[in-house]
């Protein structure tokens, strides 16, 4: 199966899961990635304001308030498939873009330097037990990703969305940590370049 197909059985597979247990698998998934270390160790989080089906971002973005962290959110370039991350305080500082797409205003929001930034939790529509993931097709993360290949990162998933194996290119980057509600992944990306050691 192509990376279009199986973005597409993904979101209809998401899109039929019972809000029951989304809300079940989700506090679950919360309580391992606020004591994972990554996020313990981390005071700048990069993560997106989620819509739609994905993983609700809402209660980590809550939770980082609460812990003093700084929250940094993501704007696309669509020009240049490029993304900039910046300063989340408030929802006044949000706009909506394509899709319905919350992005940051820059005008209201103080840019985040890549290097400052501690953690960056990616999102995707389905992950391997490698780390590779196939995202919703618009390339920004992958590009991203390979520009910033020492950043840890991290990714959400229900089991449901975690398989074997994923058809992937030399140049993709996995993510380090792959979270779901019965566990966590450690993927060879973070073996391999682990500040926790």
């Amino acid at each position: 199966m192509d990376k279009d197909a199986l973005r597409k059985e993904w979101k209809r597979r998401l899109s039929s899961l019972s809000e029951e247990k989304r809300n079940e698998w989700l506090h679950q998934m919360y309580d391992k990635l606020f004591s994972h270390e990554y996020w313990t160790s981390s005071q700048i989080i990069g993560v997106t304001v989620s819509i739609g089906n994905e993983i609700d971002t809402r209660p980590i973005i809550e939770q980082a308030w609460k812990e003093g962290k700084v929250v940094a959110i993501p704007k696309c370039n669509p020009i240049n498939k490029s993304l900039s991350f910046y300063q989340f305080n408030d929802d006044d500082q949000l706009e909506s873009h394509y899709f319905g797409l919350k992005e940051p205003n820059p005008d209201l929001c103080e840019k985040i330097h890549v290097s400052d930034m501690d953690l960056l939790l990616v999102p995707g529509l389905v992950f391997d037990h490698s780390g590779y993931r196939v995202g919703h097709g618009g390339g920004y993360y992958d590009r991203f990703l390979s520009k910033e290949n020492d950043l840890l990162t991290a990714a959400l998933c229900f089991e449901m969305q975690l398989v074997e194996n994923l058809p992937h290119e030399r140049h993709d980057i996995p993510v380090g940590v792959i979270i779901t509600s019965d566990k966590w992944i450690e993927s060879r990306k973070k073996s391999e370049n682990n500040r926790f050691q």
